[in-house]
């Protein structure tokens, strides 16, 4: 026998399904999230058509796309005319940035006139040319290497050059016993004139004298002097050929140097100094033989010896009694600071040929220490930077690249004050 259900059995049975029907509605519309674990029966699964997926967000730094300018989060996507315009104000930033580098880079190297540097900048200028270098003996076995240096490259007048050959281990350094069995000057092979001269053939040893210092050093020593070897009517690069002997092994190698018989100027080794203009002015005398365009070099150093400055000469000079200025720029020595006395050192010159080989005609150098200045303190001399005409001018050009970029970024960020701002 069926029996009714009660009142309130009914109600209940009312309210069943529209307590279901609620909480899915809230489930659709997000209001209830199902808990850990919980699978929601109203979301298709990946198989569904037509429903797209809510992916999960990303872990770490978002990066934009290539060509894809990055958005802030919270903040509206960038309109076609807008990443244009960041576009742009990126690259005008880079350009900002280069045309800074590229102004104050020439300011800062050019604080100091070309003919008064610091010899930091010259390293392989610190101390006149005396050229070492090493190489195999033999190509093919390459197991004995020659020691080779030079005096000097520079020959003139009766000078006379040395020049020192030694033999070691390849691969260990360790001296080895050799002999410089033969060796012989002539004109170097590129001459235009090459070969009227004939060979000469000089000494080397290894006991102590014609210029070897130490004997059975295993350092073979050979002297030469062009004017009175054969040679005193020649100007231009001369090659020493010699061969080497090292147990079973042989091999050759050379020397070249190039000769001036008869210098166009002397140094008289007298040496001025004068504070001009806020730098320290040396005045270096010279007897000038044959007038032309000179070049002319010279090194100081500090109180302790320290190589402190590089400094040269390039002009024109007539023949007769002449002096040559050495410059020390005042900012320089504001900036480095040297101990006083300075002193002057290595003093080098040639007349420069316009044409013709060798380019040059040499002066015998005043080598060694040649003048010690008197005592100064820094605030004698000018802390201001070296100035020309062409230094103004390239200046003036790169400043004008920084405005450039720098109203082109105003102009971009639409700051108040720009004709194109809104």
């Amino acid at each position: 026998m069926n029996q009714r259900p009660s009142r309130r059995g009914r109600w209940l049975l009312l309210l069943v399904p529209l307590v279901l029907g609620v909480g899915g509605l809230l489930l659709s519309v997000g209001l209830i999230r199902p808990g850990p674990g919980a699978e929601d029966s109203s979301a298709s699964g990946p198989e569904s058509p037509g429903i797209a997926q809510a992916e999960p967000p990303p872990r770490g730094p978002v990066r934009p796309s290539p060509g894809v300018l990055a958005q802030q989060p919270g903040q509206p996507a960038l309109s076609p005319e807008e990443a244009e315009r960041e576009a742009q104000r990126q690259l005008w930033e880079k350009r900002l940035a280069r045309a800074r580098f590229t102004l104050d880079s020439y300011r800062q190297s050019t604080r100091y006139p070309h003919d008064s540097r610091p010899i930091s900048e010259h390293p392989d200028l610190v101390y006149p040319s005396s050229p070492e270098r090493k190489q195999s003996l033999d190509k093919e076995q390459r197991d004995v290497s020659l020691k080779l240096k030079q005096e000097k490259v520079y020959v003139v007048g009766d000078e006379v050059v040395r020049f020192f050959v030694g033999c070691e281990n390849a691969n260990t350094g360790q001296p080895l016993p050799c002999e410089v069995h033969s060796a012989v000057a002539r004109e170097a092979p590129h001459m235009t004139q090459g070969g009227q001269t004939a060979p000469v053939p000089l000494d080397f040893n290894d006991t102590g004298r014609n210029g070897d210092e130490v004997a059975g050093d295993g350092m073979w020593t050979g002297s030469f002097q062009p004017s009175r070897q054969g040679f005193a009517m020649f100007e231009g690069t001369l090659r020493i050929e010699f061969r080497v002997r090292a147990g079973s092994t042989e091999g050759g190698a050379f020397f070249d140097i190039v000769f001036t018989p008869a210098a166009p100027a002397t140094f008289t080794g007298k040496v001025r100094e004068v504070v001009e203009q806020g730098s320290l002015r040396l005045y270096v005398g010279l007897q000038v033989r044959k007038p032309g365009r000179y070049v002319m070099a010279g090194r100081l150093d500090d109180e302790a010896g320290v190589p402190f400055a590089y400094v040269d000469f390039n002009e024109e000079l007539e023949a007769g009694a002449r002096e040559v200025k050495l410059s020390v720029f005042g900012l320089m020595i504001h900036d480095k600071n040297p101990d006083f006395p300075l002193r002057l050192r290595d003093v080098e010159g040639f007349l420069l040929r316009e044409q013709g080989d060798p380019d040059r005609e040499l002066m015998k150098g005043l080598y060694g220490y040649v003048h010690a200045t008197q005592q100064y303190t820094v605030d004698r001399f000018s802390p201001d930077e070296w100035t020309s005409e062409e230094r103004q001018r390239y200046l003036d050009e790169y400043a004008k690249d920084v405005k450039e970029a720098e109203d082109a970024l105003n102009d971009l960020s639409g700051q108040p004050g720009n004709p194109k701002a809104p």
